[in-house]
């Protein structure tokens, strides 16, 4: 007889991955409308739950089985065909009932876009919210492609709501974005600073406020770790550069929500969701701790 798991994030028995006892809700939105160059993220959170079913629970890091914290999947979140700011509030009105009932909110997407709507939620409960955002783009121009909701303004929208940000692995933006770095003094540390400097995780750290939201643009891994994503950028971050970072964070700051991002499968490769996959269960372990 074929042993199958249940389809759920990790592959959990009820017992843990029962929402009303869950610490930790993972909430997939195969969102994909305003990608601009190679497509496909939509397939991307249905990939990360297919390939988390193959993560060992023992973290040989951490030296635990973080799950038993509990990680409830909720059901994917349907796009809205009305337009990119619709959806936007769609994630929103999904976010808030989750994070109100104190619940750590992982979101599987989908591409970069949905970050806004679930930094609004999460602002409306955690007030010095701060945002640590790894990426290889500064996703800060003002309008792309004739919205303003582009996955490509994305970290500009959550400027404007006065939510601090901290970009790190950052190693692609225009001139336009260029001069409002300077003009507005965003944190910004490259890919090239992260490999440099000995002491940029210290630095990361000390921008943040004590609530921190972290959001995971999976192209802010170098292409040679992560190559399932619509825009790859060489030059990019490594497994421990981006997991040291996180487990700095957890041991100095609060975080309190999470998303993974812009996962764009590409078969018969499973490189790039297992490597998503595995993040979100060490970040899982990171904060149970």
């Amino acid at each position: 007889m074929t042993h199958t798991l249940p389809d759920n994030f990790l592959g959990l028995p009820p017992r843990y991955a029962d929402y009303a006892t869950a610490r930790f809700a993972v909430r997939p939105i195969p969102y994909d409308a305003t990608t601009t160059f190679g497509v496909g993220t939509r397939d991307g959170p249905r990939a990360i739950l297919s390939a988390s079913q193959q993560v060992e629970l023992y973290d040989e890091y951490l030296g635990r089985e973080a799950y038993k914290a509990g990680v409830a999947t909720l059901d994917a979140l349907e796009p809205e065909a009305r337009g990119p700011e619709a959806m936007l509030a769609r994630v929103y009105s999904a976010a808030r009932p989750l994070v109100r009932a104190g619940k750590f909110l992982i979101t599987l997407g989908g591409e970069h876009s949905i970050t806004y709507g679930l930094v609004r939620a999460v602002k409306a409960r955690h007030k010095d919210l701060s945002v640590l955002q790894i990426d290889a783009h500064a996703d800060l121009r003002a309008s792309y492609q004739g919205t303003p909701f582009s996955h490509a303004c994305v970290m500009r929208r959550i400027h404007e709501l006065r939510v601090p940000a901290v970009g790190v692995g950052i190693r692609n933006y225009s001139a336009e974005e260029a001069r409002f770095i300077r003009d507005a003094g965003k944190p910004i540390f490259t890919a090239r600073t992260c490999r440099t400097t000995d002491t940029w995780i210290e630095s990361v750290v000390g921008e943040l406020t004590d609530h921190v939201y972290v959001t995971i643009d999976i192209d802010g891994f170098d292409p040679a770790v992560a190559p399932g994503t619509g825009t790859p950028e060489p030059g990019g971050l490594d497994w421990y550069q981006v997991t040291d970072l996180l487990g700095a964070v957890a041991r100095r700051k609060t975080i309190v929500a999470a998303d993974v991002v812009e996962v764009r499968p590409l078969p018969p490769s499973t490189v790039t969701e297992f490597l998503a996959a595995k993040l979100i269960y060490r970040l899982i372990g990171l904060v149970s701790a």
